[in-house]
């Protein structure tokens, strides 16, 4: 009696780790799914190899939008800000080559401390930024 007990417990253990593990392989892939779609949200090419000239406008877009610039870095291709207007909103730019012809720009935002998925502090951005871009390759002031 004693056998089948144990049997039987051994049994439901190993299909509750199957479960588990069926679980979260979805909870894996829907992670990486949302990853993917969030990045596609940070992220904007632009058909320019200007490095430091994209990091000047950057800097420019985001004090335009009221963010104060906390650090820049022209070796790392990276320039921090932070708005605060009663709340702390905070924005890490990068700009990295992409390919031959073109530099990549990523945003990541967090709130208070939490990473922002929602859409629109960067569409707002970059809609802003494609402005700045414009105006500065066709040499508007």
């Amino acid at each position: 009696m004693k056998k089948i007990i144990a049997t039987a417990l051994v049994l439901a253990a190993a299909l509750s780790a199957t479960a588990c593990q069926d679980d979260s392989r979805k909870q894996v892939l829907a992670t990486s799914a949302s990853a993917v779609q969030l990045r596609s949200i940070q992220s904007r090419a632009f058909d320019t190899t200007d490095q430091q000239k994209t990091l000047r406008t950057v800097i420019a877009t985001l004090q335009d939008l009221g963010f104060v610039v906390d650090n820049a870095n022209a070796m790392l291709g990276t320039v921090s800000g932070t708005k605060l207007d009663g709340y702390a909103l905070r924005m890490t730019i990068s700009v990295r080559p992409r390919g031959t012809t073109q530099l990549l720009v990523r945003a990541n935002a967090d709130y208070n401390s939490q990473a922002v998925e929602d859409p629109l502090p960067y569409q707002r951005f970059f809609a802003a930024l494609e402005k700045a871009m414009f105006l500065t390759a066709q040499q508007v002031d």
